[in-house]
């Protein structure tokens, strides 16, 4: 066939299913292609090239035996450092969790292994997830396959590049103020959020468990719904999970990408688009809102006050969570241990802050003193609880908002990819890039950002967020194909056609 690595999902299902192909021949090829350009991209932190052809085997087996464990059965994949991956390294993006091996899958990970998907290795990180341009991982940054000297986004910048790199088709990322669908936006790729509980959070090492979730990372909006469909759903194993059925999501993307939006009524949020927003970014947002009108939605505005708070309440929430959550990496059970210099007998406090001192980033560090300050007894009604408030308000103008919409519409992140090294010095500046994801987070709801087009000022990808009620995921596939074919159709094809050929690129 023609190069596999430039399939999308869809299409190398087909092509397995009619013989066309082997999974050993797919999976072959995409680890050929890591090998050639991952040493600029850096995506993966591992590659288990082993594991992924021994898989790829065992679907060639059950594809001659006619007993395909699911459609996409043979079907490469990627997954973030994040989720514990039996035999294989997780390391989150830290050193101090450098080598450890987990002896269990999570839930989304055996899931894939159950449907048939080899796993081509671990992509890279920011550090426990905290970040915005996989720049804060331990083991060096990301780089954006459309400019190797800009970020990927974060912090699931591995898993968005190595899909926007044509290294994996498929990949699994988490999202936690916008970690799927920010990387989607600055790299062209399709990012996917589910409902707070709609998929698995078991085995997925914590950064914030009232935030964090998993979902998709691909290059069309019918390839994450085929991907969501296999990870998602109620998992015993999970307190959080929710016990219900999936929507039909690929039932929905391929209404959606017939392209009729009658009756459909799109709300864009006032507090999510002008000021702050570059220019090319919110000139591509306007284009893709009259194309949806074109196909017969209704455009509405709508008003949420609340969210323009909602990046300082997510910043109390997140880091008092995750203080709480790292202080299990004490250097006692697993992970990193460093001893004092200068201390013959160290007392088990004086390792566990050798250890942390020497394993966690600085970005690390400066969360879990914010988190243990918001939650510290003379200050936690002042700010801790004060955030969990606003949280409740931003849940109810999410509720009053779809009184008025099926779905709510913002550009995804505020600019394009900017430079290595260009905020990495100043976190309130990167914390920025999270304006119009958060929210969806605080929330629970589901969220999908679509490629939307290349800002005149760089050339570089924008994103159109599409955001919908908790559990009604097939929303955003529906609206999210309908862009998609419609932006395809004034682009001339897919926006990753275009980017540079990274054959002998130099980060």
């Amino acid at each position: 066939m023609s190069d596999p690595t430039r399939r999308t999902a869809a299409e190398l299902a087909d092509a397995l299913a009619s013989g066309e192909t082997s999974s050993v021949e797919l999976t072959r090829a995409h680890l050929d292609r890591i090998a050639a350009v991952d040493g600029d991209v850096h995506a993966f932190l591992q590659v288990d090239a082993e594991g992924a052809l021994a898989a790829a085997r065992a679907s060639d087996e059950r594809r001659a035996a006619g007993t395909p464990a699911s459609v996409l059965d043979g079907v490469p994949i990627a997954v973030k450092d994040v989720l514990a991956t039996e035999g294989l390294p997780t390391t989150c993006g830290s050193r101090i969790l450098e080598g450890w091996v987990p002896p269990y899958d999570a839930t989304v990970v055996a899931r894939l292994r159950q449907a048939g998907l080899p796993i081509l290795g671990k992509t890279n990180m920011d550090e426990f997830a905290m970040g915005s341009s996989t720049e804060h991982s331990a083991y060096g940054p990301t780089h954006n396959p459309w400019d190797l000297s800009r970020i990927p986004g974060g912090s699931g910048g591995g898993s968005a590049a190595a899909v926007a790199a044509f290294e994996a088709p498929l990949a699994i990322g988490t999202d936690t103020g916008g970690s799927i669908r920010q990387p989607g936006a600055v790299t062209g790729t399709v990012g996917v959020k589910p409902t707070y509980g709609g998929v698995s959070r078991y085995g997925l090492v914590s950064l914030a468990n009232s935030l964090d979730q998993a979902g998709p990372v691909t290059r069309t909006v019918l390839d994450a719904a085929l991907l969501h469909e296999v990870v998602g759903g109620h998992d015993p194993l999970d307190s959080t999970s929710i016990d219900q059925p999936l929507p039909a999501l690929v039932e929905a993307a391929r209404q959606g990408a017939s392209g009729d939006l009658s009756g459909v009524r799109l709300g864009v949020v006032k507090e999510l688009t002008g000021e702050g927003y570059q220019a090319g970014v919110q000139q591509r947002f306007d284009e893709a809102v009259q194309l949806l009108v074109g196909a017969g939605a209704e455009v509405v505005e709508v008003s949420c006050p609340t969210f323009v708070h909602a990046l300082a309440t997510y910043y109390l929430i997140l880091p008092a969570e995750a203080s709480s959550n790292l202080a299990r990496f004490d250097a006692m059970r697993y992970g990193l241990r460093v001893y004092p210099d200068g201390v013959d007998a160290p007392s088990a406090e004086e390792v566990m802050r050798a250890t942390r001192d020497v394993g966690f980033g600085d970005e690390v560090k400066r969360r879990i003193i914010l988190g243990t300050y918001a939650l510290s007894s003379g200050y936690y009604d002042a700010y801790y609880g004060q955030a969990q408030k606003v949280r409740t308000l931003v849940g109810r103008d999410f509720a009053t908002a779809f009184e008025k919409a099926d779905v709510l519409l913002s550009p995804t992140a505020p600019t394009t990819a900017f430079k290595i090294g260009e905020k990495v010095d100043d976190p309130l500046a990167m914390y920025l890039n999270d304006l119009a994801t958060i929210p969806a987070n605080l929330a629970g709801v589901p969220g999908i950002s679509v490629p939307s087009g290349l800002a005149d000022e760089d050339g570089l990808p924008t994103g159109l967020q599409v955001l919908a009620p908790a559990t009604a995921d097939d929303r955003v596939y529906r609206i999210g194909a309908a862009a998609e074919r419609l932006l395809l159709e004034k682009w001339g094809g897919p926006l990753l056609d275009r980017a540079p050929d990274l054959a002998g690129a130099s980060a």
